[in-house]
């Protein structure tokens, strides 16, 4: 017995001694973006703590995350083109591949195989497997020109095992369904409107909504119906108004919904749009402190949080969805730059770059009740996105 105790206290000390993975759960698990840096931290929400930081992952100025279905993998997609697959429990990268010129964003498909990646440059998407990281299938965009293609942008999983995408100077959508990847098949909707700079899935994967910066309104594509085409909602929301100087663009991947209500950011104006959502009419407008960039709803859909642009990113304010008024402005610090809530909605944490920090709030009494250090942190990922469509 005594032999016993011994070994296995030996064993307890070389796992802290050489770093070996950690043997627990990852529901309550996340990682913190360090753009400055090019570095993940690796966080325990529960215990609010950082458990590990991983270097070496490039330009992480506009970086998003995805997550296995297991939710062990993150897989990183950097501005420089940069695809990164990170092991949270070992705190490590698994494969790093640069597969475009500037990458900005990406989405794993329903079964948790394949990666797509959209590009700026060369335009396109690429798609890849979950595993390795090696290349299933590389999909052109409409040329612009001879050397180059249309940005791609709003990259979304849907189910059926497809991706849905927006392509930015050629005004399309295209649902790239990936069944077979080995024949892949192509739906293009052409003159959906001028410059779709973002899109968003409905947490139900049936409608794609694509935000135009060229022209007052949205696209919508119902995935049921694609035959149906893409009709435009939110037409000339702005008719008569001045449209103020676009400092950074409104995010639609934390779009809110609350109940029949969509929220959602107005571009160029000091107000969330209220959408009823079925025929996707204009139910109401609320004014907010500046130019909101996400607009996210808390998981029991009863409040919103908003932040916003610069020069007035040092502001977080809460929307009631009953009354749809705000309740509370937070001066949060300069360049708070997003929001992530805990799968159940009782805490959202905020990533203020400026002060090199992660505020966490509870979010029924609204004070802050932790702080984290991080490296100018910016996107922050939780693993329950691994089980939600569209993240």
């Amino acid at each position: 017995m005594k032999y016993i105790l011994s070994l296995f206290t030996l064993l307890v000390v070389c796992e802290a001694a050489f770093g070996e993975c950690l043997t627990r759960g990852t529901g309550d698990m996340g990682i913190i973006v360090e753009r400055a840096t090019g570095s993940l931290q690796v966080v325990d929400t529960s215990a609010h703590k950082s458990l590990f930081q991983i270097t070496g992952l490039g330009d992480l100025s506009h970086a998003s995350a995805v997550y296995s279905r297991d939710e062990r993998y993150a897989y990183i997609f950097g501005r420089d083109g940069g695809l990164t697959k990170v092991d949270i429990l070992c705190g490590r990268i698994v494969k790093r591949v640069i597969q475009g010129g500037n990458s900005i964003g990406g989405a794993i498909s329903q079964d948790g195989r394949l990666i797509a990646v959209s590009n700026y440059e060369p335009g396109g998407v690429k798609i890849f497997s979950a595993d390795d990281l090696s290349l299933v299938a590389d999909i052109p965009s409409t040329r612009i020109s001879d050397d180059k293609g249309s940005k791609t942008v709003g990259l979304v999983d849907a189910p059926g095992q497809r991706f849905v995408v927006s392509l930015y100077d050629t005004g399309e959508i295209w649902i790239i369904d990936m069944t077979n990847p080995k024949r892949l098949e192509i739906q293009r909707f052409k003159h959906i409107g001028r410059l779709p700079y973002d899109g968003l899935i409905t947490p139900d994967g049936r409608f794609y909504i694509a935000g135009l910066f060229g022209e007052d309104g949205l696209a919508l594509l119902d995935l049921w119906h694609p035959d149906r085409g893409v009709v435009r909602i939110l037409d000339h929301y702005g008719r008569g108004e001045q449209k103020l100087p676009v400092y950074k663009m409104p995010h639609l991947e934390g779009w809110a919904m609350a109940g029949d209500l969509a929220f959602l950011p107005a571009v160029g104006r000091h107000e969330v749009l209220v959408v009823r959502r079925g025929d996707w009419k204009e139910v109401g407008r609320i004014p907010v402190h500046s130019q909101p960039v996400f607009v996210m709803a808390r998981p029991d859909g009863h409040q919103i949080w908003v932040n916003f642009a610069f020069p007035d990113n040092d502001t977080v304010q809460v929307i009631n969805t009953e009354t749809l008024r705000v309740v509370k402005t937070l001066n949060t610090g300069k360049g708070t730059l997003h929001m992530e809530f805990t799968p159940r909605g009782e805490e959202v944490w905020l990533s203020v770059r400026d002060k090199d920090e992660i505020q966490v709030y509870n979010t029924r009494t609204l004070r802050q009740t932790h702080r984290l250090p991080a490296e100018k942190p910016s996107g922050i990922f939780f693993t329950a996105r691994a089980h939600q469509t569209g993240l």
